[in-house]
């Protein structure tokens, strides 16, 4: 018989943009992997609507979802991948439904500003996507989720790992998914209200690999290619609509030492059609970026210095030019300093150069002090305060009439506080809580105004201000995990100043789709493979005009997911049943759109995994 012996893989390290080690004093929260995998089948939206504030105006089922964090709009929430800015360049924003959980490894959420650390866009808030490096020599899964409605989802992934040579290592991942949204409802209308028919379908491919050397050269490729075909009323020839979009990002990362490079390119692209298909409004978008930065370390200083640059291309069917570009420059320092072993400051510095544009310099000062600091206990309070901007989206300049070249960039101030406390009682229970106090005023920001015929103008001054309560409890003994997370948010968010008569009538009126009040419970009990979780969403009623006077009304929704896990040596089966929607409970996102009622899903995934050894 072969002697087998055991062959110890060296970790893979990759030091990739890591923004949150500069970020003191702002609020982070980050989803753990146990979480991901239950969303495994879903988008992102579904993950932060139950485990954040985050508020979402979804359209209905594979229908375009776009974020408000802290009370600001779509425009105002920057969405990163390895530290690239995946809003499209035309839109300023990012449609949801379109990033799967099967897309990323590692996701975090950044309250607030942080425009001296991740650039435009970053006005209410930040959400993090990160590609992890992978441990096993191979693991390979499966999976199918069957939905009610004939909606269906299938995933493949692959992660491997092996050693080059003496001097250099390699993992990986691969991971392909495609989704259907059949949408085949038994009912026309919830209500009185229309649930709008239609069809999408997703597919994707990611492909992640990771290089490193033992002399600290570490190497990463990139690739993230989605497609994504929406079609509303599609029985309606006359009056159905196509929205089909593509998406190809890729990236490339270099680092030695304390050295590191990244280049990147990305390419969106928009097809809209009404009725008829034949001719479609056609828009193409191209992102060529470079960055480079250099860390410092000085003592209790860590310093990151560096710079970005990227040009734009666009090709739109509704701009008066075949061709535009633009050129975008960022100067940025980072600084941490553990100024104590209870304080910790950083300050943070960026200016941003854009092509016919002055955007302000972006400082920012965060501050954490741990009021107790024991084995078992910790008391943190924190603070920060902030500069944004937010550059104006290529359609906002360049759209044919309504768009606005003289267009300026919207500026803002985010100051927030607040407390963050942890107990362990002992190694087999942990609590959490924390509490936060924001204050975020954004000026010149941007209105398509009705009253001139949906020209874009710097029309408003806006201030969110609001407190967010969350708390997290955790227990394990013997074969029992039990735990939950409770969220609760006040947010008035308002036009505080107007720039023109049209807007006047409308100050200290609440924005449209923003709840004043949200909330979220999740709550799991397992014994050994076997866990029952369950998840309760609440939303406070929303105005839908901007005068208030008319809005809709506020709903709990409650799922209940249960999942057992089967092994059998190296393979694992993981099988879950899900009721979303639990109580049937009617309610609307957007105005005359019902949402649909109580769904089934059930999923089966399959997984190798390989031994670490060789003969």
């Amino acid at each position: 018989m072969a002697q087998r012996d055991s062959v110890r893989l060296e970790p893979v390290l990759i030091k990739g943009f890591v923004p949150e080690r500069f970020m003191s004093g702002l609020k982070i929260q980050k989803v753990d992997s146990t979480t991901l995998n239950l969303f495994r089948f879903q988008n992102i939206s579904d993950v932060l609507s139950l485990y954040t504030p985050i508020a979402f105006k979804n359209y209905g089922p594979g229908q375009l979802n776009t974020a408000s964090f802290r009370g600001t709009s779509a425009n105002h929430t920057a969405v990163l991948w390895n530290g690239l800015n995946i809003n499209s360049p035309i839109l300023g924003q990012t449609d949801f439904s379109t990033i799967p959980v099967a897309g990323f490894d590692q996701l975090s959420v950044q309250y607030g500003s942080a425009a001296s650390i991740v650039g435009t866009d970053a006005v209410g808030g930040s959400i993090l996507l990160g590609s992890a490096p992978s441990s096993q020599p191979l693991q390979f899964s499966i999976g199918r989720q069957q939905e009610s409605f004939n909606n269906h989802q299938t995933q493949l992934t692959a992660r491997y790992a092996s050693a080059i040579n003496d001097q250099w290592s390699f993992s990986g991942k691969t991971n392909v998914y495609d989704g259907r949204m059949n949408n085949d409802f038994p009912y026309a209308e919830r209500n009185q209200y229309t649930v709008l028919p239609s069809t999408s379908f997703q597919r994707g491919l990611v492909q992640d690999l990771f290089f490193n050397s033992k002399n600290d050269h570490q190497i990463s490729a990139h690739v993230w290619l989605t497609r994504n075909r929406l079609t509303l009323t599609p029985e309606d020839k006359a009056g159905r609509e196509l929205t089909s979009t593509e998406a190809y990002r890729t990236m490339l990362r270099y680092n030695f030492k304390d050295f590191t490079f990244r280049t990147s390119w990305v390419r969106d692209i928009i097809d809209y059609a009404k009725g008829d298909y034949s001719q479609l409004d056609h828009a193409v978008t191209d992102k060529f970026s470079n960055r480079i930065e250099r860390d410092f370390q000085f003592n209790a200083f860590q310093i990151k210095a560096g710079g970005e640059w990227a040009h734009y291309r666009a090709q739109v069917a509704g701009y008066d030019e075949a061709s535009v570009t633009e050129n975008r420059g960022d100067l940025f320092l980072l600084t941490r300093w553990q100024a104590t072993n209870r304080t910790i400051v950083s300050v943070n510095l960026r200016q941003a150069f854009v092509t016919k544009f002055d955007p302000p310099f972006t400082p920012s000062l965060g501050a954490e002090y741990f009021l107790a600091q024991k084995e078992r206990y910790s008391l943190k309070l924190r603070g920060s305060i902030g500069r944004s901007y937010r550059v104006p989206t290529l359609n906002e300049r360049f759209w044919k009439e309504m768009g606005n070249p003289e267009i300026r960039p919207e500026t803002g101030w985010n100051k927030e506080i607040g407390l963050e406390q942890n107990i362990v009682s002992n190694l087999n229970h942990t609590f959490s809580a924390s509490v936060t106090a924001y204050h975020n005023r954004i000026k010149d920001w941007t209105y398509w105004n009705p009253g001139k015929s949906y020209h874009v103008e710097n029309l408003q001054q806006v201030l969110a201000r609001g407190i967010e309560v969350q708390t997290g409890w955790y227990h394990n003994v013997n074969h029992w995990k039990s735990g939950s997370n409770i969220g609760y948010t006040f947010n008035k968010s308002s036009q505080e100043k107007a720039y023109d008569a049209y807007s006047s009538d409308i100050i200290g009126k609440q924005l449209v789709f923003v709840p004043v009040h949200s909330g979220n419970l999740n709550a799991f009990i397992q014994y050994k493979t076997t866990r029952l979780t369950g998840q309760a969403q609440a939303i406070s009623k929303r105005f839908s005009t901007f005068d208030n006077s008319q809005f809709l009304e506020g709903y709990m929704l409650t799922n209940l997911l249960a999942e057992h896990t089967f092994a059998w040596d190296k393979i694992k089966m993981r099988l879950q049943g899900q009721i979303n929607n639990l109580a049937n409970t009617f309610y609307l996102n957007v105005r005359n759109n019902a949402m649909p009622g109580r769904s089934f899903a059930l999923s089966l995934i399959l997984i190798y995994d390989s031994p670490q050894t060789v003969k």
